[in-house]
């Protein structure tokens, strides 16, 4: 069985998100999602506008259907270490040090790493310039 494993913040649900969930399940057999605690999510962008909590978060990324488990993380660095998981799917924007030192472990421990590509048009920043214009 190929364990899946994806990580992010994943605040404001949408098309993307849904999709990103969609390919990483189609990679393997069973789908696990990390969201970020929202007070780490502050600690490193201090200007960061969450609307939902972390446990809100949770859940509505438990009711996607392609999701089979959802765990809480605080530095992706460490997630990578704690997870049983064969394959770490990221996007093309999740570059900054604690994914790389995430993709070394994986490297390094003979994890597969996918890099899905966004889904053109929608992002959680757009929705919510979108938000602000309505």
């Amino acid at each position: 069985m190929k364990k899946v494993l994806t990580v992010g913040v994943y605040d404001l649900i949408h098309i993307g998100h849904v999709n990103l969930f969609r390919r990483a399940k189609a990679l393997g057999d069973f789908l696990t999602v990390a969201v970020q605690s929202s007070e780490v999510v502050h600690k490193y962008k201090p200007e960061a506008k969450l609307v939902y909590n972390t446990e809100e978060r949770m859940y509505m990324v438990r009711a996607i259907r392609y999701v089979d488990d959802v765990i809480i993380y605080s530095n992706v660095d460490e997630i990578v270490e704690t997870t049983n998981f064969d394959i770490l799917v990221t996007g093309p924007d999740q570059i900054h040090n604690g994914f790389q030192r995430a993709i070394q472990w994986c490297k390094d421990n003979d994890k597969q790493i996918i890099v899905l590509p966004r889904t053109e048009g929608i992002s959680s920043s757009w929705l919510k310039e979108q938000i602000k214009t309505m």
